[in-house]
């Protein structure tokens, strides 16, 4: 097959005219093409003048493609050969566990599965379609449940989010990972589109659909099942303590994939009470910044967005004399959602739908921290710190889970804020106005507010005066990191594998996932 670069495609142009721009770019008749895919879409918005979509396409030719491609002086032809990721067959006389149906888990579990191992998950929270309904009761003013929320459940943190595909590893299981979320129920958009979406009203099917196949294949996935405890004997893996049904039941095992999420922190006490090492890792937190999604679109385009999607950004600076600051997790069309999965605190998260139509744009704004900034001692530090801000913004905001909230102007002149401007909130079940430094600490304050008029040089009106600020997020990675040696175990307990975001190896869906097949890799040439 050929690959061919730099298709231009027209806002508003069906993307079948790329067959015949292919064409007209090699010099053969359209009819001469066999086979034609699409394998990048990105938008170029760099001029505002001249926005486009840059295209690459990769087709196979009747005749001669090695003769084509030695002619071709553009360098914007090539051969092209599409990504295989194959996976072994073994015999395991004892199944591997997946403690967490995330990202992570999810990944691990399908490629052991569809190696025969017939792997066992354990999930803490509920299946998609219950931990939905969970989810909407506790936004509109319901209970919290702390075992089936936006952070655990069917799916993962990242079921409740943007569900963004795009990530900055370089991997080449990644070609895999949106292969299978294609297959799995995802728009076919997600195999070229250079930022890659789903949205949460499509991942409450595909995550089920993820399930379905792993039971297919001879796997087994079981909810309300909380891992309590492992069972290491002379520095191997034994067994798993596990509750489930209101019964302790013992797991016998001898590989387990830990993928538990970034906010399973009981676990992570428990591990490291038992003695599996674990250090500081630096983290981010910060705040939700809200914007009227046409604000964001006049900015980046220079006009109504009109048949454009919906405007994103991605931001950072480093400021003079030390701290960082950038947005993450830019959720076009969306909303801030209240994602607290712990009695007594309020964490927040981006959210937004496939359509991405919502009237809000926001992103996380965050501070870079390093493990010297954590107050407290040993490597669970950074968790404590973010427990005890999230309770913090629990008593301000009067203890039924609505957020601080702050104008960004008022922020920057250090008056509370009585009310929004011309921005409505759209966190639920509701913000409490007033200063977000009496919830935030200084450390994260006093970058924040020096870094909101620099990144407002990058993109105007990001400062805006009636910008809403949502506080606190909290939950962008984890502060801490599983250790784990060269075959991926952890050193203090051989066929124990620390995965993916809880255990400090990944930062967003993709990389999560990736890490899951690494880790099933790992345990597939343990078991060969």
């Amino acid at each position: 097959m050929i690959l061919v670069r730099n298709l231009r495609l027209e806002p508003g142009e069906e993307p079948e005219l790329l067959r015949q721009k292919a064409a007209k770019k090699l010099r053969v008749a359209p009819k001469r093409i066999a086979d034609f895919k699409l394998v990048k879409k990105s938008l170029d918005a760099r001029r505002k003048g001249d926005i486009h979509y840059n295209c690459s396409a990769a087709l196979a030719l009747k005749g001669d493609e090695a003769r084509l491609l030695e002619r071709d002086r553009s360098g914007d032809v090539g051969p092209y050969a599409p990504p295989v990721y194959a996976i072994p067959h073994v015999e395991a006389a004892q199944r591997p566990l997946v403690v967490g149906f995330g990202p992570a888990g999810m990944f691990a579990a399908l490629v052991l599965a569809k190696a025969g191992a017939r792997p066992l998950v354990l999930e803490r929270g509920l299946d998609a379609v219950s931990r939905q309904a969970a989810v909407e009761a506790f936004r509109s003013g319901g209970k919290l449940d702390p075992e089936c929320n936006s952070l655990f459940g069917e799916g993962g943190a990242g079921t409740f989010s943007d569900g963004k595909l795009n990530t900055g590893i370089h991997d080449p299981r990644l070609h895999w990972v949106l292969e299978q979320f294609a297959a799995h129920g995802a728009p076919e958009s997600v195999l070229y589109d250079a930022k890659p979406h789903i949205g949460t009203d499509i991942l409450i099917h595909v995550v089920q659909s993820f399930r379905r196949s792993i039971l297919e294949l001879g796997g087994e996935v079981r909810f309300s099942a909380r891992l309590e405890r492992l069972k290491i004997e002379n520095g191997v893996l034994t067994g798993a303590l596990v509750s489930q049904g209101g019964e302790l039941l013992e797991l016998p095992c001898r590989q387990l994939i830990l993928a538990a999420g970034h906010s399973a922190r009981d676990l992570m006490r428990t591990l490291y009470e038992q003695g599996i090492p674990m250090e500081r890792k630096p983290f981010s937190m910060g705040l939700r910044i809200e914007h009227r999604q046409a604000d964001i679109d006049l900015a980046q385009y220079g006009r109504p967005r009109g048949e454009l999607p919906p405007a994103d950004y991605s931001l950072h600076v480093h400021l003079p004399g030390g701290g960082s600051a950038y947005t993450f997790c830019m959720c076009p069309g969306g909303e801030v959602f209240a994602s607290a999965s712990e009695e007594g605190g309020v964490v927040t998260n981006g959210m937004s739908r496939s359509d991405r139509a919502g009237e809000n744009a926001n992103a996380a704004l965050l501070v870079g921290l390093e493990p010297e900034d954590f107050p407290g001692e040993g490597p669970l530090a950074g968790m404590v710190w973010q427990r005890e801000i999230e309770q913090r913004a629990f008593a301000y905001g009067g203890g039924d889970y609505r957020a601080p909230a702050q104008l960004a102007g008022d922020f920057l002149a250090h008056r509370p804020s009585a009310g929004p401007g011309s921005v409505a909130p759209s966190y639920r079940p509701g913000v409490v106005w007033g200063e977000l430094r009496q919830v935030l600490p200084e450390r994260i304050c006093s970058v924040l507010e020096r870094a909101l008029p620099e990144l407002d040089k990058k993109l105007r009106g990001f400062a805006a005066p009636d910008a809403v600020l949502t506080a606190p997020e909290t939950r962008s990675s984890s502060p801490v990191r599983i250790l784990r040696g060269p075959d991926l175990c952890s050193p203090a307990a051989a066929g124990l594998y620390p995965c993916g975001e809880g255990a400090g190896y990944a930062g967003g869906i993709s990389s999560a996932a990736v890490d899951g097949m690494r880790c099933a890799e790992a345990v597939l040439k343990a078991l060969m």
